[in-house]
């Protein structure tokens, strides 16, 4: 991704003494959407341990993202598969039942990932350009998109456990920006020089360790999810130039995945992110990690050689490769059943759609120029942790 390493030289014009506080008032949620600002009760997620929620138990964090396990919430939503294009600067809408284009909208300069919000009741369009970025919020009942919002660089977006603070990763400024969801006023901003490229995260499974891939720098960098302090940071063994990617927590909260596009497979961490514990070859151009609805298996996206790998969780080993002739597999997500994996298609303008039972090709759909972090619409679980669909 050149744009993005010539980016990272943008002078960071705001910052003092890592954190800052920000005045600037900015549309709220509920004035883009139409829709109340309030999150999901605490009582909806079970009890609170030191402001954030209870953690599915019985070994799999993402238990409450069962198969159709779709909550009332979001069971009236229009089923939508939402398809941000970076280089043709809109969104593409496609029914996932006849995988026919019924519809698309402006997606602000680069779009990036559509990320449902931690109520599941708005989807952002990450948009990326510096400097004309922002997020356009989609109204998840209907597929409307609202008004653009304007906020610096962002290229992820992710979102405290508590729900509290939305977490803008402006890559290009080495950067982490932190909002109040419900105004999206900035409340402070913290930067990572020695993280060139800050993109993907998950947490560990109580929530209070973030794990960060550092895409140019061939690093991982670890905060304490509180107080943004660094706990530890790694270089990367298996390639000199590596190029991390998704950073996803394992079902059983016991590993970290990371997906590297240059050493072609994938890292794997401890549970807190002590520790590299060992390295999974998969295929050229590692990219994307998504997990089956039933826990045992991870899709991992191998962008460059048009293939994704299925691997064996309880074994951490690959058991088979499914092939897309002449694709280029990125990013994406599950339908709500569990029975295919929606990817785009980044070099090849398209979106796959495959099996998850069978590996086959089931469509290949055209879309706007430079498809990236396609949404699948509506998910099972309580809340968004953020990306395209880290759902608990």
């Amino acid at each position: 991704m050149p744009r993005r390493r010539l980016l990272a030289a943008v002078p960071i014009l705001f910052l003092l003494g890592g954190f800052v506080a920000c005045t600037s008032r900015e549309p709220t949620r509920e004035a883009l959407t139409g829709r109340s600002t309030v999150a999901p009760s605490a009582a909806a997620f079970g009890p609170l341990v030191a402001g954030m929620p209870t953690y599915p138990t019985a070994g799999n964090v993402y238990a409450a993202a069962a198969p159709g396990r779709l909550t009332g919430q979001v069971r009236g939503d229009r089923p939508m598969v939402y398809v941000p294009n970076t280089k043709s600067n809109d969104v593409w809408l496609i029914d996932p039942a006849t995988y026919q284009v019924v519809g698309r909208f402006a997606g602000g300069p680069e779009p990036q990932h559509v990320v449902p919000s931690y109520d599941l009741r708005t989807l952002y369009v990450a948009s990326s350009e510096v400097p004309r970025g922002g997020l356009v919020p989609i109204d998840a009942r209907t597929g409307k998109p609202g008004r653009f919002m304007k906020l610096e660089d962002v290229y992820n977006l992710y979102f405290t456990p508590d729900g509290k603070q939305a977490i803008v990763v402006a890559e290009a400024y080495q950067r982490l920006d932190f909002y109040d969801a419900a105004t999206w006023r900035r409340v402070r901003s913290v930067r990572f020089p020695e993280c060139g490229g800050i993109n993907h995260m998950d947490y560990s499974a109580d929530g209070r360790t973030m794990l960060f891939s550092c895409e140019f720098a061939n690093r991982m960098l670890v905060l304490d999810t509180t107080s943004l302090r660094k706990l530890r940071d790694f270089r990367l063994t298996e390639a000199a130039d590596g190029m991390p990617q998704d950073t996803r927590l394992t079902p059983d909260g016991q590993h970290f995945l990371v997906a590297d596009m240059h050493a072609n497979g994938v890292y794997v961490f401890d549970g807190q992110a002590t520790r590299q514990t060992g390295f999974i070859r998969t295929g050229r151009g590692a990219h994307g990690i998504y997990f089956s609805r039933d826990a045992r298996l991870a899709y991992v996206t191998n962008r460059d050689e048009g293939s994704v790998t299925v691997l064996d969780l309880a074994r951490l080993k690959p058991t088979t490769t499914w092939r897309i002739p002449g694709g280029s597999p990125d990013m994406g997500g599950l339908s709500a059943d569990g029975k295919q994996l929606w990817l785009s298609g980044r070099y090849h303008d398209e979106v796959y759609v495959l099996s998850t039972e069978t590996g086959k090709l089931l469509a290949r759909i055209p879309v706007g120029r430079g498809p990236h972090g396609l949404a699948v619409w509506p998910q099972p679980g309580r809340y968004s942790l953020g990306h395209t669909g880290n759902i608990r």
